[in-house]
Formats: C-alpha cells, sequence, structure tokens
C-alpha cells in the first residue's frame, strides 16, 4: 500500500491569485532582493501545498536563500523545509538535503537564542532519523543554554525524538532526569516532568518523591503535570494512593483554577470518603463562583451534578447546597437553569427551609428589578422551583403561597401561569391552605394584566370558594371588574361623552370655581405663549380612561373569559343556593349572577366590541342561564362536584406518570443484566480502590461512542450503513466513502483502489460542498500503483442543521501519457439531518409559545402505505428522532382520529415542531393513513429539510417498520 499522507502541522490560506511560472520564482530566487525573496518564498510555499511539483526548485533555496540570515527568511525555511518532499521515489535522503543538515546545525549553535528555539522546536517535526542523527550532539548541548525557551524547546525536541526513534538517544530519561535536578525554569521543568511521566514513570516518581513538600509553590504548568502522574500511579497501584493523596489535598488550594478543577477530579476518582467528596464539591464550587466564563461554570456544574449521582455522594453534597445557591449570582440563564435543577434534587427536610429562604429572596430580586430579556424565564424556573419543593414538602407552602402570588400581576404571562398551576395543585391537595390561598387571590385580581391568567383565577375562586363570605368577596370582584352594568348602556353614554349617572361632578365644580380653567395660559419650550382650550383637555382625559380590566378584555372581543364567567358565577350562585336557607337572598344572588351573564351576552351582541360573540361562548353563556334558572339536580350535581372530581384525577394521573417516569429513570440507571461482562476492576475491593470508575476511560468511551442513536449496535454494522459508494465497479478508479458524523464536523474516510495497469500520478480527490458545509482542508495528491489502493481523508465544518451535499472528483494523471488529465466523477455524499436532531421536552406552554414565536412552516401531506394510526406515529418518531410531547393515554384507543405534538431540538441548539394530524377512513380496516403533518422552525432550512426527510420516509413497509 502506498503512502497516502504527508505529515502536515502547519496551515496557511492561500490568496487568490496568479502564481508566476517556475523560470520567474526562480530568478526571484537567485538575483532578487530581501523583500523579493521573501515574497517568492511565500509562492513556493502556497503552490507546494496546492500539491503542485516545482523541479529544481530545492536547490535554488539551498544555494541563494539558505545562507540569509534575516529572521522573516529563517522562519519562512523553516515552514519550507516542513512541507518540500526530502527523499526519492526510492525512499532514499535527497543530497540536498545535506547541505541543510549543515544549516541546521548552524542554527543550533546560532548566538540568536530565537533562531536556536525556532529550530528547536521545527525539528519536533521531522520524521527522517537520518537529518536528525548528525543534529543530535548540538540538541544536547542546548540544554546548557542560558536562556530557558531554548532550554525548553531543546527538551521538547529530545523527548519527541525519543517517542519516534529512541536509538538516536537511548540515554534520554538518564540526561532530562539530570537536567530536571537542576532546572529552575517551570516551563523547562514542565517539558522535562512530562518526557519522564511518558519515557521512565520511575524516575519522574523518584524526583516528585523527593520534591512533595514544595509542590505547592511550583508553577501551575508543572502541578498539572503531577496531578495527572499521580492519577495514572494510584489507579495502576491503589497502594500508593496513601503516598500522593495528601499531595493532592494541596492542589485544591493552588491558585490555578485549572489546577483546582484537575485535582478535585483526581481526588474524587481516588477516594470515596465523605470528607474527600466534601474537599472536591467545595472546591468545584468555589471555581464557579470565581470564574467568569460561562463556559467554565457549566463544565464544573455537570461535575457537580455527577457527583450527586452516587448515594453516598449525594448526602455529602446536601450539606453543602448553601453554597451551591450562591451560584444563582450568576446572571447566565443556563448557569441558573442548571443550578436550580441540581438544588432540587438535593432538596431534603434538613434543608428545605434554608433552600426557600433564599429562593423567595431570588423572588423578590426579579419582581423589583427592571425586566430583562431572560429575567421573565429566571422567574419562571423560580417559581417552577418553589412549585416542586411545596408539593415535596407541603408544611412550606403557607410561607410560599404569599411570594407567589404577587406574580398575578405580573408583565411576563408564563411566569403567572406557572403560580395558577401552582395555586390549582396546591389548593386541591392541602385544604388548609384554601382559605389563605382565596384570600391572596382576591388581593391580586384587580391588578392581573393578562387574559389567560385572569380566565385561570376565575376558575379557581369558582371551583374553591365555598363559604358565604367568600362567595360575596368573589362576586364582588368580578362586579369591580367588570365596571358599571348594563355594559352596553355605559358603553354607549361613554362614547356619547356624557356624564355617568353614579360619578361625582367633582370636575364641573371645578370648572365653576376656577374661571381660569377655560382658557389657562402656557409657557412652550421657547418661551412663547400657547393656550389650552377645555374641549381638548375633556377629549384627552376621555381617550386616557382606562377601562376595568374584564370589560378590557370582552371590549376586545375576548369572549372565551365571559363564558369562564359564566361558569364561575354559575358555581357561586348554586353553592350559595345551598348554603343560604333565605329564598330571598337565594333569588337575590342569582338574580345578580344572571344579570352579569346576560350583560354579557347582550355586550357580545351589541357590535361594541371589536370581535362579535362566538356561537360556542353564547352557547355556554345561554346554558349557565338556564342553569340558574332550572336549578336542575343533575345539573347542579357536575357544575357544583364534577368538576372538582375531574381535576382531583387529573392531577392523580399527572403525579402517577411524574412517578413512573422517575421510577423507570432510576430503574435504567441501575439495571444490570446477568449477562454483563465484568470488569477487572470490578474485582478489586473498595478498601483498595476508593473509586471504581476511571474518568479517563469512561471519558474516552463515551467519545469513541459516538451519537446516542448508535448506542448499542454493532460497530461492524454502522460503519457498514454509512459507506457510499462514490464511482462505478467498471471506472478505472473506485471509490468509496465511510460517512463520520461528529456533531459539529464530518470526516469522509475515501477508499481509492486504482483497478488499471498503469501507475497514476497525482490522483486528487476534489471536493465541493452546497448547503451550509464548508470544506476544512484540501486534501493532497496521492501516487498509486498499478492495482494499489489508499485512503484519503477530508474533513467538513457544519454550521446549521440543514440537509447538505458533497460532491467532486478525483482527477489523475497517466505515467507517459501526453493528453490531459483523467476525472472520475463521484456521485453525490447526501448529509442527512438526522445525525444532528435528538428527541428533547418541553412543557405544552413553551411548545405554543414556539409554535406562534416560529415564522416558518412546512405542510407536509401524509402519503403512505400504513394502515394503522399508531404504527404511523412509531414509525414517524423512529425515522426522525423527534419525541411525542402527547400523553400515552391520549393517544390510547381507536376512534380513527390521532392528533399529537412532536418536539426535536438540533446540537446547534435550534427547535423544531411538529403537529400531526391523522385520520384512519372508518369501516376500511386496510385503508392507509391519511392526514396532513405541520412543522415549524425557526429557521427555513430546518423546516425544509425535516419536511423533506418525513416525505423520504413514509413509503416504508409495514414489516419494515414493525421490525
Amino acid at each position: 500500500m502506498s503512502v497516502t499522507e504527508q505529515p502536515c502541522y502547519t496551515l496557511i490560506s492561500t490568496p487568490d491569485s496568479d502564481y508566476p511560472s517556475q523560470d520567474q520564482l526562480r530568478k526571484e530566487l537567485e538575483i532578487g532582493d530581501i523583500k523579493a525573496k521573501i515574497d517568492a518564498l511565500k509562492k513556493v510555499i502556497y503552490i507546494i501545498l496546492n500539491g503542485e511539483k516545482i523541479p529544481g526548485i530545492l536547490m535554488a533555496v539551498v544555494k541563494f536563500v539558505l545562507p540569509l540570515q534575516d529572521h522573516n527568511v529563517k522562519k519562512l525555511l523553516l515552514i519550507f523545509w516542513e512541507i518540500i518532499p526530502k527523499t526519492s521515489p526510492d525512499g532514499k535522503l535527497l543530497h540536498e538535503m545535506i547541505l541543510v543538515c549543515d544549516a541546521y546545525r548552524r542554527d543550533l549553535q546560532h548566538p540568536n537564542e530565537f533562531i536556536r528555539g525556532s529550530t528547536l522546536r521545527f525539528l519536533c517535526k521531522l520524521k527522517e532519523p537520518e537529518i536528525l542523527e548528525p543534529l543530535m550532539p548540538s540538541i544536547r548541548s542546548c540544554l546548557e543554554h542560558r536562556h530557558s525557551y531554548v532550554r525548553r524547546n531543546a527538551v521538547l525536541a529530545i523527548y519527541t525524538i525519543y517517542r519516534n526513534f529512541d536509538f538516536l538517544i537511548p540515554d534520554g530519561p538518564e540526561l532530562i532526569a539530570n537536567f530536571l535536578e537542576r532546572e529552575q525554569d517551570m516551563s523547562c521543568k514542565r517539558n522535562a516532568f512530562m518526557m519522564l511521566i511518558h519515557a521512565d514513570q520511575e524516575r519522574a516518581l523518584s524526583y516528585l518523591t523527593s520534591c512533595i513538600d514544595q509542590v505547592h509553590s511550583f508553577g501551575d504548568i508543572l502541578q498539572l503535570v503531577i496531578v495527572e502522574l499521580i492519577y495514572k500511579v494510584c489507579h495502576a497501584n491503589p497502594s500508593e494512593r496513601s503516598r500522593f493523596i495528601r499531595c493532592i489535598y494541596s492542589f485544591l488550594n493552588a491558585t490555578s483554577p485549572a489546577v483546582r478543577y484537575e485535582a478535585a477530579g483526581t481526588l474524587v476518582t481516588l477516594s470515596s470518603a465523605p470528607s474527600a467528596i466534601k474537599a472536591a464539591a467545595s472546591c468545584y464550587i468555589e471555581i464557579i463562583l470565581k470564574e467568569s466564563d460561562n463556559n467554565v461554570k457549566l463544565i464544573v456544574l455537570d461535575r457537580l451534578i455527577a457527583l450527586k449521582e452516587q448515594p453516598n455522594q449525594e448526602r455529602v453534597l446536601q450539606e453543602l447546597v448553601m453554597d451551591i445557591l450562591r451560584v444563582l449570582a450568576t446572571p447566565d440563564l443556563e448557569v441558573r437553569k442548571k443550578t436550580l435543577s441540581l438544588i432540587l434534587d438535593l432538596v431534603s427536610s434538613r434543608n428545605i427551609e434554608d433552600i426557600v429562604l433564599v429562593l423567595k429572596k431570588e423572588v423578590t430580586k426579579t419582581h423589583n428589578t427592571t425586566e430583562h430579556e431572560d429575567t421573565g424565564k429566571y422567574r419562571q424556573l423560580l417559581v417552577r422551583t418553589l412549585h416542586s419543593c411545596c408539593i415535596k414538602f407541603p408544611d412550606i407552602s403557607a410561607t410560599v403561597i404569599p411570594v407567589l402570588t404577587e406574580f398575578l400581576s405580573d408583565t411576563n404571562e408564563l411566569a403567572a401561569a406557572d403560580v395558577l398551576v401552582f395555586v390549582r395543585e396546591a389548593i386541591q391537595k392541602f385544604e388548609g391552605l384554601r382559605a389563605l390561598i382565596i384570600e391572596k387571590l382576591l388581593e391580586a385580581f384587580l391588578s392581573i394584566k393578562s387574559v389567560k391568567v385572569h380566565r385561570a383565577a376565575i376558575w379557581i375562586l369558582g371551583e374553591y370558594a365555598t363559604s358565604t363570605d367568600d362567595i360575596r368577596s368573589v362576586m364582588s370582584k368580578i362586579r369591580q371588574s367588570l365596571g358599571e352594568i348594563p355594559m352596553v348602556d355605559d358603553e354607549i353614554r361613554k362614547a356619547a361623552g356624557e356624564q355617568p349617572d353614579g360619578e361625582s361632578p367633582a370636575t364641573q365644580s371645578n370648572v365653576a370655581t376656577n374661571p381660569t380653567a377655560p382658557n389657562a395660559r402656557l409657557v412652550t419650550a421657547d418661551g412663547t405663549y400657547a393656550t389650552q382650550s377645555i374641549f381638548s383637555t375633556a377629549a384627552t382625559t376621555a381617550k386616557k380612561e382606562e377601562r376595568p380590566p374584564l370589560r378590557k378584555y370582552l371590549m376586545e372581543g375576548d369572549f372565551f373569559i365571559g363564558a369562564s364567567m359564566a361558569t364561575t358565577l354559575t358555581k357561586l350562585a348554586l353553592r350559595f343556593v345551598q348554603q343560604t336557607s333565605n329564598t330571598q337572598t337565594q333569588n337575590q344572588f342569582c338574580a345578580e349572577a344572571m344579570l352579569v351573564i346576560t350583560a354579557i351576552l347582550h355586550l357580545g351582541r351589541s357590535g361594541l366590541p371589536q370581535k362579535p360573540i362566538s356561537n360556542d361562548d353564547a352557547a355556554r353563556l345561554g346554558l349557565c342561564l338556564k342553569v340558574l334558572s332550572e336549578r336542575s339536580p343533575i345539573l347542579v350535581e357536575v357544575f357544583t362536584d364534577a368538576c372538582r372530581r375531574s381535576i382531583s384525577l387529573m392531577l392523580a394521573a399527572k403525579a402517577e406518570e411524574e412517578a413512573a417516569a422517575q421510577k423507570n429513570l432510576e430503574k435504567n440507571n441501575r439495571s444490570v443484566q446477568a449477562d454483563d461482562l465484568v470488569s477487572f476492576k470490578q474485582l478489586l475491593s473498595r478498601n483498595e480502590l476508593g473509586g471504581l470508575e476511571d474518568v479517563f476511560e469512561s471519558s474516552l468511551s463515551q467519545a469513541l461512542v459516538g451519537s446516542a442513536q448508535r448506542t448499542g449496535l454493532d460497530l461492524s454494522v454502522s460503519k457498514l450503513n454509512k459507506v457510499t459508494q462514490l464511482t462505478g465497479f467498471s471506472d478505472p478508479v473506485y471509490a468509496e466513502a465511510y460517512v463520520n458524523v461528529n456533531q459539529y464536523d464530518i470526516v469522509l474516510d475515501v477508499l481509492i483502489v486504482n483497478q488499471t495497469a498503469d501507475t497514476l500520478q497525482n490522483c486528487t480527490l476534489e471536493l465541493a460542498t452546497l448547503g451550509d458545509l464548508k470544506l476544512v482542508e484540501k486534501p493532497s495528491a496521492i501516487i498509486l500503483a498499478p492495482h494499489d489502493f489508499a485512503n484519503i481523508k477530508a474533513s467538513v465544518k457544519v454550521a446549521s442543521t440543514e440537509n447538505g451535499i458533497i460532491f467532486g472528483n478525483i482527477v489523475y494523471d497517466v505515467t507517459g501519457s501526453t493528453s490531459d488529465r483523467n476525472v472520475v466523477v463521484l456521485n453525490d455524499i447526501h448529509i442527512d439531518i438526522m445525525d444532528y436532531i435528538m428527541p428533547a421536552s418541553c412543557t405544552d406552554a413553551e411548545f405554543r409559545q414556539m409554535w406562534a414565536d416560529f415564522e416558518w412552516e412546512n405542510k407536509v401531506t401524509v402519503n403512505t402505505n400504513i394502515n394503522d394510526l399508531n404504527l404511523y406515529l412509531q414509525h414517524l418518531l423512529k425515522s426522525t428522532n423527534m419525541k411525542c410531547l402527547t400523553p400515552e393515554k391520549a393517544l390510547a384507543g381507536d376512534c380513527g382520529f390521532m392528533a399529537a405534538n412532536l418536539y426535536a431540538r438540533s446540537v446547534f441548539g435550534e427547535d423544531a415542531l411538529a403537529n400531526l394530524s391523522l385520520e384512519k377512513p372508518f369501516g376500511k380496516p386496510d385503508a392507509p393513513v391519511t392526514g396532513h403533518i405541520r412543522i415549524r422552525a425557526k429557521s427555513q432550512g430546518m423546516a425544509l429539510s425535516l419536511g423533506d426527510k418525513i416525505n423520504t420516509i413514509q413509503k416504508a413497509s409495514v414489516k419494515h417498520v414493525v421490525a
């Protein structure tokens, strides 16, 4: 197999310009000045990086550029020597490289430390031992140089050479160990210690033992390497743990946050003692509080969440929950969200009061601060956290409810709606708090600004106001919120500018007693006089007059809240009748309720509101009037008792679902199958090895597994599924590609086979992309012997979630051929967006909010041969990686119709929503499913790509779907 890839360590962007000919380049290198030679050498580097060859240019560079002492020339030459082929086609070193070796030797003995250091760094990239062998004495001598820059790079060069060609410097570890004993510079000591860790661990341990009491005074770069060594040694030999555990503890107080982070992670894996867990967790919390980068905070928070998974570690974290709460001072919403989720998992009967006290303070802070983009979302998170805390520990609900009811007047509708969800569950479960909740709801009733919140508050008051006083209070608040009744006459009077009968004539008396009021003299900004008439003042006052909140909703045409009010008033009147024996009082209250209902119905049909009342709302209002007039026992039971039973059943079902989900989660986390492979590490006792989990091993395994959707599949099968044939079997060059998708990039591993009897020269894979894809680097040219094969890799960056296409061709020259370059066109590679979409979940309110906000919609018609509604839904979920938000109970049964909401999120943070509306023709069991799917997304590419994917997978056989 031929060599396919040249080692490359430098990437240089190539400017779009025409390159001069070889003769012009050679002439500029020979007779040009320093600037001309630099420009010519840059162009030579560009040409070579593009895969072109320039015969004879090497000798011109050796003769006319190599002797120059300019520093810019020196830097360019190091890049030139890196990319230029140093061997002939038969594998022997070029004769010109002898002169280059002599130039290297002179640079290694140069008095300027920059030239020495940069040359040593360059030698780390060389893979030819023939070039390195004569330079070894000069490299060794650089260890004695006065400047740390040279010594540091000399150690790095010796380490690289020893790792690749140990026969060139067999005494490398001993040489570096002696150097480490006398070295004082931290960067040099770090490089030397790192070499000993990988080359001779015993020498590294002996050095660490000799200076273990001074490690706290070392630089952070050396401390990080020491932590790495201790981790490796203690996991390989657990008996050494007691020897180095004190050193790890000392690193928890280091000045560098990176050292503290690594030390804490190492300490957790080496010891499961509560004191060690507490020290590591305290260190993590301190890093979160002191670091300003939100990404660092999120990474460390993930480590704290991982600590919580172990029961013994969770108890330790519960003691530190007040310190974790300090993280809420971070303004970033994602950090706050993770912190609140962690706190909710750590809440217990011992710390619940302290947690609630802090959360109440946070609630107060958000209520009094100016509205920010994320303030409302943070407020919503706090409300949900307090809701969960109160459901777990009902004793603290009495202190939380007064704080949360203040949110009902908040402009953020989501936070206020969450408060009412909490209030609804609390008032149903905790009978002792009903009087307090009703009192607080009545206090906040007039200040509510959202129609949805008002509607929910009216329902709660109508359902749970059972005493006579509460019923009268609710009726008073509703009358106050509606204003003067009948509303039609009142609105007509206001439109005509008449004074309402019940209004005090204070304005008229003020006008009569103040003769200057009709014509008040004012001074404008420029100093001139202006007059104000009483007519303009009255008109302005009339425009600024604010309607009561409930009437305002009705005048805007929202009569759904009118129907809700009618239902509430009916419930209140029926309960009032049951609790009052006086017939006259009963009739008075029922008549008042009927008056309000008829006023709403009359207003809806008067033409004054912006929209007329709908038929459904009008029918509901008429039903309520009929119930109040007839008071049928069946309808009375429905209004007074059946609604309460329904809400009780709904909350119980919701609690069961949450408990089942939590139980399944715990079961999945702790399940061990009887035939699972047993790791040899598990044969060790816990006393010998504190933590049985190797963090680095688990991280490596997670990185190798790939995305969650491929977990559990056989590796060979998954690879075969990702292979795309690019050319035909009869083409002179056969090619196929293995497409490996890894979040933000795509790696193409292309196999190229020469099926001819000719040698293919300059065989190049040329690729281009369509969509939001970008080719990172151009694959280098190769030479293919007859019937030989090679692998070429290419990387493609992905910027967003949408379907992309990679296309291109293979070009090559045939030895001895006089014709133009040969071209083989490749098949297109289609990038599937399913590799970037993951199932996700959200609440119904969030789904509806995103559905209203997203502007791109794609409607897909269902066209399939599947004849079962649930079967089609499962096939769609499996093929699109989306999650069904509709509960299973709502999808159960067989009625011939199905409606479901689907949700997914991409790795780029893009949301995808789908609404599924299906129908099965009645009386035709073999008829296929019909209907449509509406997709909404924030970007057009996401909506179109997901629609294309659904269209592609619809035509699936039933046998395939069942499998």
